[in-house]
């Protein structure tokens, strides 16, 4: 294997994979000369083009140079060794410090032939080091996670750590006027502030939580629907920060006695904003600040990324495309029902059709969809609104919510006048869903020959696929949990959430909707104009063949999709 002259030279790492035969000679000079080019380090390149498998570079390179090979994910980094280098550093030589042994701090490498990088990290810390193996995809992986919660400054935090926070623009449309005290415009309670939604958007959160109590203050995010403890910020600071949230959105700073709502857009670049539904309430110890993130993608998912069960889709179209009657989504808060009902928006959303939705607040916007935010100050009602529709020669009209009799009733009366009404309701599932009409006063007659379809759900979390692990539960078990004997006799296979190391600590990743879909059949309406209790329309619906919450998340669970443990959290044994 002859080397033209013109070509660099191999050595270290590149020699080691040639002659164990793992990559080609002149392949092996390419990448070296590339990754030369492009200020890469060599194995990165390797592995980024896929020229090479991770694994296998990391096991020749610990038996080449007698380098101990570490499996990075099954260590907890000190973010604190981490802070000793600079993120310039590490990520130009793709090395991280990741522990510290008395005056030695190992550096994890997937190149331990890369001596610039050692010796320049020794220089910069002051201390000797010692270079660790990793493989390269973990290594790089590592990498970004420790950065990320560098940089956001997660953790305790005290004052001085605001230093190295950077700034982010709010939209100028929802900008405040700052207050005239300086305590207000602190510029690092700015970059804390801008710093925390910055980091609960890249995590893919849904809310924000800031929460003042005697002894400390923390700041939490609700991933996938739980929530986890990001800050603990200096508890001096409550008030700075619930001051900087209300600035942004457009609240009374001064009034800190009674619940406040607002709503802040933040840019993130000239084709980017993010908008945050802000709700203050004053506690105890101070006012505690809740920020929902309105994800605008949400309004562009496919009715297929919902989790709908294929005959659970059916009925789910086929209602929606009635020219007339309501259509409703209920469920716990947090639990999809705006996401459902914008998927069914988006489906609906054509040239010919003229839809109206009133909202409190908006939260998505839809082009082609006239949306009227609900406001009780200026007495724009969800009752004004909708009868202001009626009078707009509408298709199809959405309310946020039915919350009264007035509401439901007008909503009912544009169902019976040819109109499709979309909407939501806060209730467990189908059945009650019926009785909650009933009991706001709507007359049965009128919940039975409107109604077209309810649609109740849930909201679990996602197992991870390349994480999840096998579970054993006895057929006798199964059976309490609500399998019947025909889906044992088929086979059940249960899975739980495993370690996924850095990239998903929790086992489990994203989230799948669980629904109920019970469309109101001619003996559902009779026995609703009996009088007939959600017991009796439950027993109803199971004639039907009319899957529960429970029972569908159960298939969930048996398909691998979610785990039993969740299921059990969500729904009602």
């Amino acid at each position: 294997m002859a080397v033209t002259s013109n070509r660099v030279p191999l050595g270290g790492l590149a020699r080691k994979l040639v002659a164990d035969g793992l990559l080609e000679e002149q392949a092996a000079v390419r990448a070296f000369q590339d990754a030369l080019a492009n200020r890469v380090p060599f194995v990165k390149y390797l592995i980024d083009n896929k020229l090479a498998d991770s694994k296998v570079v990391a096991h020749a390179a610990a038996q080449e140079f007698g380098v101990p090979l570490l499996d990075i994910e099954a260590l907890e980094i000190d973010s604190e060794v981490v802070k000793l280098v600079s993120e310039e550093l590490i990520q130009r030589h793709h090395a991280l410090p990741i522990f510290k042994r008395g005056n030695r701090v190992y550096i994890a490498v997937s190149d331990p032939t890369n001596l610039q990088a050692l010796d320049e990290i020794k220089f910069h810390i002051g201390a000797n080091t010692d270079p660790v193996l990793v493989e390269e995809n973990k290594l790089a992986r590592a990498i970004e996670k420790s950065l990320e919660a560098a940089d956001t400054g997660l953790g305790n935090m005290e004052d001085s750590d605001f230093e190295n926070l950077d700034d982010l623009e709010v939209g100028k449309e929802q900008e405040a006027t700052p207050d005239s005290s300086a305590e207000i415009d602190d510029a690092p309670v700015v970059r804390f502030v801008n710093k925390v939604l910055l980091d609960a958007i890249k995590r893919g959160a849904s809310d924000l939580h800031f929460e003042p109590y005697e002894k400390f203050y923390r700041v939490r995010l609700r991933i996938d629907g739980m929530l986890a403890e990001i800050a603990k910020p200096p508890l001096a600071l409550a008030f700075k920060i619930a001051a900087r949230i209300k600035v942004m959105s457009r609240l009374d700073v001064s009034e800190r006695r009674v619940p406040q709502d607002g709503r802040i857009k933040l840019k993130l670049s000239k084709t980017k904003a993010i908008d945050f539904r802000v709700s203050t309430c004053p506690t105890l110890y101070g006012e505690k600040v809740v920020m929902r993130i309105l994800d605008s993608d949400a309004a562009k998912l496919n009715i297929d990324q919902l989790g709908y069960e294929d005959f659970q889709k059916e009925l789910f179209l086929k209602n929606l495309n009635k020219p007339y009657g309501m259509f409703l989504v209920t469920g716990p808060t947090g639990s999809g029902k705006t996401v459902s009902l914008y998927t069914g928006i988006n489906i609906l959303n054509r040239d010919d059709i003229n839809i109206s939705t009133a909202e409190d607040p908006v939260e998505i916007n839809l082009p082609g969809v006239n949306q009227v935010q609900v406001d009780e100050k200026t007495g724009m009602t969800f009752s004004k609104a909708l009868k202001a529709f009626l009078r707009q020669d509408p298709d199809i009209i959405l309310v946020g919510e039915i919350r009264d009799l007035e509401t439901g009733s007008i909503a009912v009366k544009a169902a019976q006048t040819g109109h499709m009404v979309m909407s939501t309701l806060h209730t467990n599932d189908g059945p009650q869903t019926i009785t909650r009409l009933q009991d706001m006063g709507v007359p049965p007659f009128a919940v039975a020959t409107t109604i077209n379809l309810i649609t109740a759900q849930r909201l679990a979390r996602r197992l991870h696929p390349d994480y999840r692990v096998p579970m054993d539960l006895p057929p006798d078990g199964l059976l309490a949990e609500g399998f019947t004997q025909e889906d044992i006799d088929e086979g059940v296979k249960l899975y739980g959430p495993g370690n996924g190391g850095t990239e998903c600590p929790s086992g489990y990743k994203g989230r799948v909707g669980i629904y109920q879909v019970m469309p109101i059949t001619d003996a559902m309406k009779r026995l609703i104009m009996e009088g007939s209790n959600a017991v009796q329309l439950a027993d109803q619906a199971g004639r039907e063949g009319i899957w529960d919450i429970r029972k569908s998340g159960l298939q969930k669970a048996r398909r691998g999709v979610t785990s039993l443990a969740e299921i059990n959290r969500v729904t009602v044994e």
